[in-house]
């Protein structure tokens, strides 16, 4: 079953602030957080900016990914390994408060988000 629309709309409201306020605005033609949904998973991405005049694309490394969960009504929080691998986060017990993961990833105790 499809992610519930009322759900999602406050989750991507949540995400998309999230992504504008991390990166200062004079750091913006440099770096920026993305975010894509499929299905009920949200993936958040840090893309940089070509850094040699050969390349025209930014790149794109993957930063979480958080899994709502219809049976327990929960997001799950996800990191990705270096070769793009995800694992669930441990540190966080799934929440349905998505605040609560936004800050999580945010704040990277671990350090597995952020480096």
């Amino acid at each position: 079953m499809p992610l519930p629309e009322l759900i999602k709309k406050s989750a991507e409201k949540k995400i998309q602030a999230f992504c504008e306020n991390r990166v200062p605005p004079h750091a913006r033609s440099q770096v920026r957080l993305t975010f894509k949904f499929r299905g009920n998973v949200v993936a958040i991405f840090e893309e940089r900016a070509p850094w040699r005049k050969d390349l025209t694309e930014w790149t794109s490394l993957p930063v979480a990914q958080i899994k709502y969960v219809e049976k327990t009504n929960r997001w799950e929080l996800f990191c990705a390994d270096r070769n793009g691998k995800w694992h669930k986060y441990l540190s966080k017990e799934a929440t349905s408060d998505m605040d609560a993961i936004i800050e999580e990833i945010n704040r990277d105790p671990t350090g597995i988000f952020w480096g």
